[in-house]
């Protein structure tokens, strides 16, 4: 009998050759015991490691304090928080969302929180506005009521760096667009301040189907008081609209008026198309990439 090694110490044995009686070399065995053993110790941690991966997420219960139509197809939802300082305290800056869990829903619902952070620490709420699909979670998140508890997330993301244009006398010029339900992040920006009084021009572009589609408008003037001059941009509007039709980057490319590039931002929330298209139409005006804020 022809014995052959491999390198990882498995056998090969001769095609024509007999076995012997004989017994392999104890050193041979232990080695192979020992390989096997190895083996199946390196997939038990792995498939730990996995599980602790898959895991992670903290969640915490709490009720629901609203669930209020918003706008047609969107929903305010007030979810209690102030059983939960930490998450509380997790809320540091616009624009960042979290995992919301319901009830016999498949999987959980990423949401961005519509309200400001110092909402949270002074009522102990975190605010969504819920955009309802058919089938999805956040279908059934819009169809509790009061006092339903859901379970949260740990609050994700590094939010809008407004750091990244201040300070506001340096970066006069803020251009912000929203589609749909992508305005939710942006109240929490406006109402949480970044010295809009201070610069110059800042101005919010906001998309919807039409007037019946676009939320928050009851607090248009309160945003407007605060230094944002807000353009809605409706892509299907009625006979009786006056104001800007189609796109959010259409309207802004017929009166983008952009006198400094060096001084100007953006925020974007909302559709990929106009979220890249806006992007590309800043950069190629002289508008640096680093001064273009986006949430996810």
């Amino acid at each position: 009998m022809s014995l052959i090694l491999s390198p990882t110490h498995s056998l090969t044995l001769h095609p024509h050759a007999h076995l012997s009686p004989s017994p392999l070399p104890m050193s041979i065995l232990r080695r192979l015991s020992l390989n096997l053993r190895n083996h199946h110790h390196r997939r038990r941690l792995a498939t730990v490691s996995a599980a602790v991966r898959q895991d992670s997420t903290v969640w915490t219960p709490a009720p629901l304090t609203e669930v209020e139509p918003a706008a047609e197809s969107l929903f305010h939802v007030s979810i209690d928080v102030s059983d939960a300082p930490d998450l509380i305290a997790s809320h540091t800056r616009a624009g960042q969302y979290l995992q919301v869990r319901v009830p016999d829903a498949p999987k959980p619902s990423f949401l961005a929180i519509a309200s400001p952070p110092k909402l949270a620490s002074a009522r102990g709420a975190f605010e969504f506005l819920v955009k309802s699909i058919a089938g999805s979670t956040a279908e059934a998140l819009c169809a509790l009521k009061r006092g339903d508890v859901v379970e949260l997330s740990q609050v994700m993301g590094n939010g809008f760096d407004i750091s990244r244009i201040d300070p506001p006398g340096k970066f006069g010029t803020v251009f912000i667009f929203a589609t749909g339900s992508g305005i939710s992040p942006i109240r929490s920006l406006i109402e949480s301040g970044f010295d809009t009084g201070k610069r110059s021009d800042v101005r919010l572009y906001y998309g919807a189907r039409n007037l019946q589609r676009m939320a928050y408008q009851d607090r248009f003037k309160d945003w407007e008081s605060s230094g944002v001059k807000i353009v809605p941009v409706l892509s299907q509007p009625d006979d009786s609209w006056t104001g800007e039709r189609g796109y959010v980057q259409a309207a802004f490319t017929r009166a983008k008026q952009i006198s400094n590039p060096l001084s100007t931002g953006a925020v974007l929330c909302g559709q990929k198309q106009m979220t890249e298209e806006v992007t590309s139409i800043l950069v190629a005006d002289g508008v640096s990439a680093e001064k273009i804020l986006k949430n996810f």
